[in-house]
Formats: structure tokens, C-alpha cells, sequence
């Protein structure tokens, strides 16, 4: 036996067991961090010049999420259909393969009005410019945060109050 002693892992860090997940599969989700990992501190860096062509090439009805940092930092999405899902699991339209994901994330639809971001009951929340919400209609600039994912939504400059018809 050895003389040092066991030192639990810290709760922030510690694997949450659940009942199965959120879709019943038994996979879980790990919890991410603690009330200090969730603060709001905005991007103040500027976009690229390939990110700024690909928001201005944005057809009316569609948008486009940018990961600004995660795994997957520097990743973009076209949002251009009715809906679509942010996960872990393998079919969502918005794959984020980390534990900090549920699989089932959160599900973004396109409205008359725009887009809404939706959480689907999600373990660690999702969050639009800093606050947790279960529901939020997205707008242009508006950082999403799933997991350890810190996003930024963008609108068609052509749907934008003021722009060209």
C-alpha cells in the first residue's frame, strides 16, 4: 500500500453521472466548469477579411455562425435551412465532438423574423451574450456560447434594418 493519499478531483472537473442522457442512449455529458467559467467577456478582436467576405456573401435568409474559440476555433456555419441542430451526436447539422456538449444540444430555426436559438435541455446550458437561456431570437453580432464553443452569429447583410431591398 502506497503512504500518499487519495485527493478527490475537483467537483468542477468531476464526470456527473445521469440517468442516460438527455435522448436516453446512456451517454453522458461531462459538467463544464464552475460560475467563473460561465462569465460574458465579449470578442474585441476584429473579424478576418475571408470572415468578413463570407458574412457579406450571405444570401437573404441565411447566416452564419463563427467559432471564435473551442476545438474547433476558426470554423464556420451556413445557416441557410429551417433548422438545424447543435450536438455531439454524429448526425446533428452543427457537430461539436467535446463533452462539454450534450447530444442534443440546442436547435436553431429560421422564423419569419429571423433565427431563434432554442437549448434542448442541454446539462451545461446555452448561452446568447452571456446569459443562459432556454430560448432567444439571434441577432446580428450576438455571441453563443455551447460548452467550451464561443460563437459569434451573423445575419445576410441583405436582411439587416437598412439594407438595399
Amino acid at each position: 500500500m502506497s503512504d500518499q493519499q487519495y485527493e478527490p478531483m475537483p467537483a468542477a472537473t468531476r464526470h456527473v453521472p445521469q440517468m442516460g442522457g438527455h435522448d436516453g442512449s446512456g451517454d453522458h455529458t461531462q459538467t463544464f466548469g464552475h460560475d467563473a467559467d460561465l462569465s460574458f467577456v465579449p470578442f474585441s478582436g476584429d473579424l478576418s477579411q475571408a470572415e468578413l467576405d463570407a458574412v457579406e456573401a450571405l444570401p437573404s435568409g441565411a447566416a452564419l455562425l463563427l467559432v471564435r474559440s473551442g476545438p474547433a476555433a476558426g470554423a464556420r456555419y451556413l445557416l441557410d435551412s429551417e433548422s438545424t441542430t447543435i450536438g455531439r451526436h454524429p448526425e446533428a447539422g452543427i457537430f461539436f465532438d467535446d463533452v462539454t456538449v450534450s447530444r442534443r444540444h440546442a436547435e436553431i430555426t429560421r422564423t419569419r423574423s429571423g433565427f431563434e436559438l432554442v437549448d434542448q435541455r442541454s446539462l451545461n446550458g446555452t448561452y446568447v451574450g452571456g446569459e443562459r437561456v432556454d430560448r432567444a431570437a439571434l441577432r446580428n453580432g450576438d455571441e453563443v456560447r455551447v460548452g467550451k464553443f464561443r460563437l459569434t452569429f451573423f445575419s445576410s447583410p441583405r436582411d439587416l434594418p437598412g439594407a438595399a431591398a
